[in-house]
């Protein structure tokens, strides 16, 4: 019998590590997506705190804090990415930040810190186009192309133009779950105030969408795009809806949440198709015309069919 090899000591954690658990918490309200938000000095911040030794698991840490910062109880969660950045803290120390998504339907916040609901597209105006390609994005391409300008040579100007012609569309269809790469691209090129942060003599920014404390507008990002991806392929959407809703309701959530306007036929015969509802026999009267039926998700879909969700088709620019 040969020889047991001896067994690689495990790796260490490098000393002055901290775990910091954040969260994305969405909701669609008024035909607007919202993701809640504590305060983070003057920006807006995620809810977050480090993990514990008395948290049993990761999730469970996360559960726990957005409870206590903001009241708020959470069913459908999912671990999004891990951050590890050197610069997430000022003093240089590495902190990992393990990020979240939740979903919940809105509900007025409160807990030990001010919380409140914000408007997603305040911190990403450019990926909303239900009433067609933002205006910012003019500013944006300006920025981006002098951006590429001052590249060291041709050849890494073109692979910059390339870039943004793959994050932004420009000349082809709009990929709606680009949105980290889109944000990473400015950020590289410093057109958003969180880059600006990182320079010396503070530096300047033009003010592309709201920023967010440390890097919660990236953990945004990634969580946006996660959900659009998710909504595809799964019905992920029907846990931002109440328990009853009509089909326009839940048109308009997709379209919030996608930043696209969806053509209400081809919509109703794709939910319709899927088997994703099923009526209650109720109706709404407070819809200002006909009486809309009310209907409810039927939950028989999900062992049905490995991928029952709705697609978008992406906008032409």
């Amino acid at each position: 019998m040969p020889p047991r090899l001896p067994r690689p000591a495990a790796p260490s954690a490098p000393a002055g590590v901290s775990i910091d658990l954040s969260a994305a918490v969405a909701a669609v309200t008024q035909d607007e997506p919202r993701v809640l938000s504590v305060r983070g000095g003057e920006r807006p911040a995620l809810p977050s705190g480090p993990l514990e030794s008395d948290h049993r698991t990761l999730e469970a840490g996360l559960r726990s804090w957005v409870e206590k910062q903001t009241n708020q109880t959470l069913n459908y969660v999912e671990q999004l990415y891990t951050f590890g950045d050197l610069d997430r803290q000022d003093d240089g120390a590495r902190a990992l930040s393990v990020a979240y998504l939740a979903l919940v339907r809105e509900a007025r916040p409160a807990g030990e810190i001010e919380a409140s609901w914000l408007d997603w597209y305040s911190c990403f105006p450019w990926e909303d186009w239900r009433a067609g390609r933002p205006a910012i994005l003019d500013t944006i391409e300006a920025g981006l192309d002098a951006w590429a300008g001052r590249a060291g040579h041709a050849t890494a100007a073109d692979i910059r133009r390339e870039r943004r012609r793959l994050a932004f569309g420009s000349g082809g269809a709009w990929n709606d779950e680009r949105v980290l790469e889109r944000y990473e691209l400015l950020y590289e090129a410093g057109l958003v105030q969180e880059a600006a942060d990182t320079v010396a003599d503070g530096g300047t920014a033009p003010p592309l969408g709201r920023a967010m404390a440390f890097d919660h507008r990236r953990i945004l990002a990634t969580a946006i795009g996660r959900l659009r991806g998710k909504i595809k392929y799964r019905p992920v959407v029907f846990e931002l809806m109440p328990p009853a809703f009509t089909l326009l309701q839940l048109q308009r959530a997709v379209e919030a949440l996608s930043g696209m306007r969806l053509h209400k036929q081809n919509f109703r015969r794709l939910v319709e198709t899927q088997g994703l509802v099923e009526e209650t026999g109720e109706t709404a009267t407070e819809t200002g015309g006909r009486p809309a039926r009310l209907v409810r998700f039927r939950r028989e879909v999900l062992l049905e069919r490995p991928a029952p969700g709705v697609r978008p088709a992406a906008p032409r620019r």
